[in-house]
């Protein structure tokens, strides 16, 4: 009897040879708005094994605009972003906290959070019976990208580089406000919490790897403890060179990471991470899936295969489709891995 999406990534993640490669397609409105009937056929031949949980939060009176238009957007936290692009996310330039000795004055949003956690859990338990693909909880927890935000990325880069009490008061903050949120979903019945923050430049981590460890370990270790003490898989995603802390999160606990591999030194990732960890896809989004060339995303395909493919588990088809990507070299990624792990 063949596995279920939920069997197949679960037995991914053990390395308990799962019979196929899971599968998670990743699409930005943008790729919506320019390639419907083209995402629909790629959907319907290779569908997801993944899928989001129904949403539970309730409304926010500071939220304002839409994040993938063009404009301004100010989200729950009264971050305000501007936005040049329709269907990606634009940037913030006037941080909400210039003078960090007013860090008091940042309210978390907790008023987002289900209002009744009994009846929100039931309707997310409810879902999760229903359907047989690997649920991911409903909340992304961000500390530094979101202390980034409130900040500024050049306020935030120079807070780190010298930490003082009101850095680690805003950050606590923040902690404390994303612990409350994965309590939450860490009491239903989805399969895996997740969580994200972007810490590699494109050759480097963004900040020393030891201030890394003192101020940011900590925090992902507590949400990957929160996840197994309640039975849940963690998945986490970081863009750029993230090879330096690779050991560390496998050390706390994560299950599964989506990094940009291509902006890694391969053989060194095999040599500290394979088989210790599942690689969350992903395939290059800068050189390879905007290419016109569809060889070049069998060839990407290849290469990550030669060097981490195991038959056991540990890997998940997966790719972002997003700004600038070619519909064809997407859809022949996925029939790569198909012809690879068939």
């Amino acid at each position: 009897m063949p596995y279920s999406p939920r069997e197949i990534v679960s037995r991914c993640l053990r390395f308990e040879t799962p019979g196929r490669m899971p599968r998670d397609l990743w699409l930005l409105p943008w790729a919506a708005n320019h390639y419907p009937q083209q995402i629909t056929a790629i959907q319907e031949r290779y569908p997801s094994d993944f899928i989001s949980p129904p949403d539970v939060y309730q409304g926010s009176s500071i939220r304002k605009g839409d994040p993938y238009e063009d404009g301004t957007y100010t989200d729950e936290w009264g971050c305000q972003f501007t936005n040049i692009q329709r269907g990606v996310i634009g940037q913030v330039h006037h941080p909400i906290l210039p003078d960090l000795r007013d860090w008091q004055g940042i309210s978390p949003p907790y008023g987002i959070l289900p209002a009744d956690w009994h009846t929100a859990r039931q309707l997310v338990n409810q879902f999760c019976a229903s359907t047989p693909q690997f649920v991911m909880s409903g909340a992304c927890p961000r500390p530094w990208e979101r202390y980034q935000f409130i900040r500024g990325s050049e306020n935030a880069l120079i807070d780190m580089a010298h930490p003082d009490e009101y850095a680690m008061h805003l950050l606590n903050k923040i902690d404390e406000y994303y612990m409350r949120e994965l309590e939450f979903w860490s009491a239903t019945d989805v399969d895996a919490l997740n969580f994200m923050d972007d810490w590699g430049a494109q050759k480097r981590l963004l900040i020393s790897p030891n201030t890394w460890r003192s101020l940011f370990k900590p925090i992902y270790r507590r949400y990957c403890d929160l996840a197994h003490a309640h039975g849940k898989f963690i998945f986490m995603h970081s863009d750029g060179d993230i090879l330096s802390i690779y050991p560390d999160l496998i050390e706390i606990g994560v299950d599964a990471i989506n990094s940009q591999l291509f902006c890694m030194d391969l053989p060194k990732l095999v040599d500290c991470a394979k088989g210790k960890i599942t690689f969350w896809g992903e395939i290059d989004r800068q050189q390879v899936l905007p290419n016109l060339n569809p060889e070049v995303g069998r060839e990407a395909v290849r290469r990550i295969a030669r060097h981490l493919y195991d038959s056991r588990g540990g890997m998940v088809a997966q790719l972002e489709f997003g700004a600038g990507a070619n519909p064809e070299t997407v859809l022949a990624v996925f029939d790569e891995w198909e012809k690879i792990t068939s």
